[in-house]
C-alpha cells in the first residue's frame, strides 16, 4: 500500500513539473519589431532618413541583413524562437494582438491578428 501512494506521489509531483516547465499561453497587444531596433524605429529610421522607409520596411530590412524578429509589449522586448512563423513576416512592423507561449522573455507565437 505504501509503494502505491509512493508511486502515485512521484507521479503527480512529474506531473508538475513538467507544467511549470513549458511555457504558459498568453495573448498580448505589441509590435512586431527587429532586434536591431528593438521597442523603436527612431535611431535607424534617422540614420537612414533618405530611405523614406516604414516600421515594415524597416523591420523586414534588419531581419534581412541578420536581425530576428521580436515582439515588442508595453516597453519589453520577447524574442520570437519560430522566426519562420508565416503571420510574423506578413505583420513586421505593425502593432498586433499576438498569442503565444511565454517562457521567460522568449515567446512561441501560435497566431498573430491585426490590431484595429
Amino acid at each position: 500500500m505504501k509503494t502505491i501512494f509512493r508511486t502515485l506521489g512521484l507521479a503527480g509531483l512529474l506531473a508538475g513539473l513538467l507544467s511549470l516547465a513549458s511555457g504558459a499561453t498568453m495573448t498580448m497587444n505589441g509590435m512586431i519589431s527587429d532586434s536591431a531596433c528593438g521597442a523603436s524605429h527612431a535611431k535607424m529610421m534617422a540614420e537612414h532618413k533618405d530611405a523614406k522607409m516604414t516600421d515594415k520596411d524597416c523591420t523586414l530590412a534588419c531581419v534581412k541583413n541578420g536581425g530576428k524578429f521580436v515582439f515588442v509589449s508595453d516597453g519589453k522586448v520577447y524574442n520570437i524562437t519560430n522566426q519562420d512563423f508565416a503571420a510574423v513576416r506578413q505583420y513586421a512592423g505593425q502593432t498586433v494582438s499576438l498569442t503565444g507561449d511565454m517562457n521567460g522573455e522568449t515567446i512561441t507565437v501560435a497566431k498573430v491578428a491585426a490590431k484595429k
